[in-house]
This record gives structure tokens, C-alpha cells and sequence, in this order.
């Protein structure tokens, strides 16, 4: 394959969007009776990997008050690799909105697959739970 045709491969290849707040691997543990990764275990790294990028924003506790839009595109497998990426779609008052979008890399290929996406809101949270103001950037 020449460069050229490399680089138009790479440009047609959809990529993630946002940052990587967490890479793991779905391993034999977290399966159901079929084979495939637990949706449930999915949505648990979802919501670890917008926790991550919450709380560097709140700078300190979080708490997740809601999870919108979520659906599922490809199973997982054991062995493949998990990425999340967020993105913060809105910052309010106390809360704070991340699409969590998920990508797969299967040992046996080459290009990632997005298996599922959804929209996370946390609230900053002070030390007795009691919501709290997002810090402003200045």
C-alpha cells in the first residue's frame, strides 16, 4: 500500500472524539452466559471515565446524577482493548454534562470500533455530599 492510499484510509476511518480518560482490557470475568462483555460492566467504565473528567473539572467529588441517550452499536469480546473518550458538552452552576463515547480495538484487527456512546451528567459534590459550585476557569 503506498502512502497515499494509506493516508485516504486513515482519513475515511472514523476516530473518537474527545479525550481518553480510560483504557482497560474486558476480560473473562465480565461476561454473560453468551460470551460478550456485560453491558452493565460498560457502562460502569463509562461512567469511571467521566467521573475522571468530571472531577478534574469540579476539582474534587463528583456524583453521577444522570445517564441519557446510551445505545449499544457492537458486542464486546473478551481481550479487546476498552477506551473511553469524553468530551464536556455543558458546564452549569453545580453540574456538568460529558459525552462518554466507547471504541474497541479486537486483537485480531487493526482499526478501532465504536460500540457505544452516551451523555453522563455529575454534580460537584462538597464533603458532606450537599452539591457544590463548579470552580470558573480564569
Amino acid at each position: 500500500m503506498n502512502e497515499e492510499t494509506r493516508q485516504a484510509q486513515l482519513e475515511a476511518t472514523p476516530m473518537p472524539i474527545g479525550d481518553l480518560a480510560l483504557q482497560t482490557l474486558a476480560m473473562p470475568k465480565d461476561t454473560n452466559a453468551s460470551g460478550d462483555i456485560f453491558g452493565g460492566w460498560l457502562v460502569s467504565q463509562m461512567d469511571l471515565a467521566g467521573a475522571i473528567t468530571a472531577e478534574k473539572l469540579a476539582k474534587g467529588r463528583v456524583a453521577t446524577v444522570a445517564i441519557d441517550g446510551m445505545g449499544f452499536l457492537a458486542p464486546v469480546s473478551v481481550g479487546s482493548t476498552v477506551s473511553c473518550y469524553t468530551q464536556i458538552k455543558e458546564i452549569g452552576r453545580t453540574s456538568m454534562t460529558i459525552q462518554v463515547e466507547v471504541w474497541i480495538r479486537r486483537p485480531t484487527e487493526i482499526d478501532p470500533i465504536k460500540v457505544t456512546e452516551g451523555i453522563f451528567v455529575f454534580v460537584a459534590i462538597d464533603k458532606n455530599g450537599q452539591t457544590r459550585p463548579v470552580p470558573v476557569k480564569s
